[in-house]
């Protein structure tokens, strides 16, 4: 199962360790040496779990993990914690943290392989399931939606734009994808504009979901013009 991975640890030789055995696993990982610059990565282009050492300096994994779990973006965010630690107390303190699964040092490379792929896979099981055209099931509900955001694009240019209250960095891909969701298109004509696969356009308005903390393409769309991000 591939998927983009952070890793956060401030032990060099374990980060390139564990970054290649993931990378030779078919995962695409990301590196941090500390939380700060975690944050930073995370908020740039957000992956799809994060894989965090709990003791390191200055901001530690229970700390960065709180300013993960604060922000509406990402809440839902996969999270496992590597660490020396292996005291009953401190996992009971992960998993009140809001911290997925646990891995205790020294760990089987291909015990961590496993539990983010399980991790994944339950992310992934949480999406509601498409129709061949890549279409959320519920058309009734689509359509309700593809309504709105028309009926907000009529009042395009009376919305009173303001700057977003948090970073917001996009791909030029989910740019794209964003741009043709706030003109009212479905995936399937996404898609088709874009020269992709309507399993691809899903993948990015999921992740736009993510990166603006919206649940719905109206609230996306609505988000989008109140902050000036559809073009």
């Amino acid at each position: 199962m591939a998927g983009q991975l952070l890793l956060v640890d401030d032990e060099p030789g374990l980060r390139e360790a564990v970054k290649d055995y993931l990378q030779e696993s078919g995962f695409s990982v990301q590196v941090a040496s500390n939380a700060r610059e975690g944050w930073e990565l995370v908020q740039q282009n957000l992956p799809d779990l994060v894989i965090s050492d709990i003791m390191m300096p200055q901001v530690d994994g229970y700390q960065f993990l709180k300013q993960l779990r604060d922000d509406p973006r990402f809440r839902s965010l996969p999270v496992i914690f590597l660490t020396a630690k292996g005291m009953t107390t401190d996992r009971i303190q992960g998993y009140q943290a809001g911290v997925d699964a646990y891995l205790p040092k020294p760990f089987d490379p291909d015990e961590l392989v496993a539990i983010v792929e399980n991790l994944l896979e339950r992310r992934s099981s949480r999406t509601p399931a498409l129709t061949e055209d890549g279409e959320a099931p519920n058309i009734t509900e689509l359509a309700n939606q593809i309504a709105q955001i028309k009926a907000l694009l009529t009042q395009k240019n009376a919305i009173a734009q303001s700057p977003a209250p948090f970073a917001i960095d996009l791909t030029p891909r989910e740019q794209s994808v964003l741009n043709l969701v706030a003109e009212g298109l479905m995936n399937k004509e996404i898609a088709r504009r874009l020269d992709t696969s309507v399993r691809n356009v899903e993948k990015y308005v999921s992740r736009l979901f993510s990166k603006t903390g919206t649940n719905s393409r109206t609230e996306l769309v609505r988000f989008a013009l109140e902050h000036g991000l559809a073009k």
